[in-house]
């Protein structure tokens, strides 16, 4: 079983690459910077830049004894309330005492004359990562076992006390769905480049119809198989990456968003696009969307997981307008990845099967 466009992306995105021109800085001052700071840092460093990352550029530091990983802001013009890589440093800071996934962090430095941006450093985690969905050289008892432990992680981070890690300021608990739809709304104008009517239905239809019952938890904001990394041979996330989007949320909109993996249109060839719909999955041991449902509700004691087609249609517009922010961040020449430009083809289809849900929510054709 192979596809081409999932070897493709998994060429295009793993591993480092030269440092682009436009991301580049002095490395020497760094150098110098983290050799007083951080605990047994050895010199001299070189630098590399990793060729996922669609936001933060992120780089790969090799010094002779161990590897660093650095996530910074880009430079140029961005997105209010993007790239709070201040952010992603607390909460990985805050989830790392407690034996949950996340990469050891290291230091936050906010003083921008160093490499011209806020930054921090953490740990490299020597794993996997797999950027589509199917898991071509797994057997289906791997596929199996490691689509269980992608499960488990998220349901462990649901259940986790925000409070007693210190997160209670983390996020404003309630309303983060209605926030969420103001926040994507804005930035997806902030960055429209074409007129897409489904996507304006969604913008109207979806803050009226909030359902009821929220519920507030950690949530990451964009939870999915090539945001973490396996084990090099066992089926074991080592580390969840990219918490850019994490906040205190709706649990339910954070694992929804997770499940759109079984839900999106094909033919999407940007990161977090590719889709298990039309896939034999029995034959693959990928579970179900029922049976992955039910595994999560088993882990975090629900009894259901209610407006399915709601949630369905609320994070296909928020991919959307995701994906068209890194569309805007092309045309004003701040996205970090090299492929980002295939993300605009994916934000209509989007849109269209977004409405597509709401209509099955009820919502008038």
């Amino acid at each position: 079983m192979t596809d081409p466009m999932m070897e493709d992306r998994q060429e295009k995105f793993s591993g480092t690459k030269e440092v682009a021109d436009a991301h580049r800085f002095d490395a020497k001052k760094l150098e110098a910077y983290l050799a007083e700071r951080i605990e047994g840092f050895q010199t001299p460093m070189e630098v590399r830049q990793f060729k996922g990352g669609q936001s933060n550029p992120t780089y790969q530091l090799v010094t002779p004894n161990r590897k660093y990983v650095l996530r910074r802001k880009p430079p140029g013009k961005l997105l209010p309330s993007a790239h709070a890589v201040d952010r992603e440093y607390r909460i990985i800071a805050a989830l790392h005492p407690t034996g949950f996934p996340v990469a050891r962090p290291y230091l936050l430095c906010e003083d921008e004359s160093i490499i011209g941006t806020v930054f921090y450093v953490m740990e490299c985690v020597e794993g996997r990562i797999y950027w589509g969905p199917l898991l071509p050289d797994c057997s289906p008892k791997e596929r199996s076992a490691i689509y269980d432990a992608m499960n488990e992680t998220l349901a462990r981070l649901h259940t986790l006390d925000y409070e007693k890690l210190g997160l209670s300021d983390y996020g404003k608990p309630g309303n983060y769905i209605a926030r969420q739809i103001s926040r994507w709304t804005k930035q997806y104008q902030l960055s429209a480049t074409e007129t897409i009517a489904e996507m304006d239905r969604l913008i109207e239809w979806l803050p009226a119809h909030l359902p009821p019952g929220e519920t507030s938890s950690i949530v990451h904001g964009d939870y999915r198989l090539d945001n973490m990394i396996l084990h090099p041979t066992e089926p074991k996330v080592l580390a969840v990456l990219d918490w850019e989007l994490s906040t205190i949320g709706d649990p339910l909109a954070d694992f929804t968003y997770h499940l759109m993996q079984w839900q999106m249109p094909p033919g999407g060839g940007s990161a977090g696009t590719q889709t298990l719909l039309g896939q034999d999955l029995k034959a693959l041991g990928i579970p179900s969307m029922d049976e992955y449902v039910a595994m999560y509700c088993r882990r975090t004691g629900r009894a259901t997981t209610p407006n399915m087609d709601y949630y369905a249609a609320y994070n296909l517009f928020r991919l959307a307008g995701i994906l068209q922010g890194i569309v805007g961040r092309v045309r004003d020449g701040t996205a970090a990845n090299a492929n980002a430009a295939q993300s605009a083809a994916a934000v209509r289809p989007l849109a269209m099967a977004g409405w597509e849900f709401a209509k099955r929510a009820g919502a008038a054709g």
